[in-house]
């Protein structure tokens, strides 16, 4: 009953979504509008709020870095090494980088984040927020560093940088931090200010995340996709629980949010670069949305196990 009282509210958040999007009560327009909002008000005003008043003492875990980044590296060149010699056979490196994308990449905000709120509380959002700030420049340097190599492109580190440093999520959750270690209060009435546009952070990134769903088509690329799943639902969080478990011996607790945070489905954002290197856009499409369906399951059975 518990796990059912977790998983349920937050299913049921983004299945009001996605019937809103599906039966056209509200437009790609509306859908737009009410994601922006999300995304570049409610969501930073949360994780900026959160992480200067974080305790980042124990929000800096070696290991627990180590536990979870080491399986998110090793997923990404297994996928990579399965999509060059299986999948796709040698159709080039920037094809491959994107599958190594899609089946290692975590949607740590939309889903990973409400999820280990329900379930564990606030009291490790720290370690939370560390993690999400590296997570997509890990993954989309990798992704561009590789693609340009086989397309013989040049990397542009500026450009990159400033995209990442732009990033409403990196930007908010590094305010934070400098905020967080320089001492500094906020007004009250700033901090009451933030305190409510964050409030609706969590629910509409799950009600977007549903209504989004309704646009991505699910291709006919079945095996692609469902090899992309289960290394992203599956082998992914079993690698972290290993590591973390009985590598590093990590604290009971900050395991868990590492498994949880490493069994979330596939981000939206890795589909957005698919499309822009165009390649497995319809792979990575289908991915997010056969991954969200299937982590409704996944999630009940690592909490089953971590609770």
């Amino acid at each position: 009953m518990h796990i059912v009282s977790i998983i349920f509210p937050l299913v049921f958040i983004v299945l009001c979504g996605y019937l809103s999007s599906r039966s056209t009560f509200l437009s790609e327009f509306h859908v737009a509008g009410l994601s922006k909002f999300t995304f570049y008000i409610s969501v930073p005003a949360f994780l900026f709020l959160n992480m200067s008043n974080a305790n980042l003492q124990g929000s800096v875990s070696l290991n627990g870095f180590l536990s979870f980044y080491i399986p998110v590296l090793f997923i990404f060149s297994f996928a990579l090494v399965v999509d060059r010699f299986y999948l796709s056979k040698n159709r080039g490196y920037e094809r491959h980088s994107v599958f190594a994308l899609g089946s290692s990449y975590s949607n740590t905000v939309l889903v990973g984040l409400p999820i280990i709120i329900a379930a564990l509380g606030e009291q490790m959002m720290g370690i939370v927020f560390m993690i999400i700030t590296f997570h997509s420049a890990l993954l989309f340097t990798l992704t561009f560093l590789i693609s340009a190599k086989g397309n013989n492109t040049a990397f542009s580190w500026p450009k990159f940088t400033k995209n990442m440093l732009l990033n409403p999520v990196v930007l908010s959750i590094s305010c934070g931090i400098v905020v967080n270690l320089s001492g500094f209060t906020l007004f009250p009435n700033l901090n009451s200010g933030l305190s409510l546009l964050g409030q609706p952070a969590l629910p509409c990134a799950l009600f977007v995340l549903g209504a989004n769903l309704a646009f991505y088509k699910v291709s006919n690329n079945w095996q692609a996709t469902i090899i992309a799943s289960i290394l992203k639902l599956g082998l992914l969080p079993c690698l972290v629980l290993i590591m973390g478990r009985f590598v590093f011996n990590l604290d009971s607790e900050l395991l868990k949010v590492l498994v949880l945070l490493s069994a979330s489905p596939l981000g939206v954002n890795a589909y957005l670069i698919a499309c822009q290197i165009k390649q497995h856009e319809a792979t990575l499409a289908s991915t997010v949305v056969m991954s969200t369906v299937l982590s409704v399951v996944s999630y009940t059975i690592w909490l089953a196990l971590l609770l």
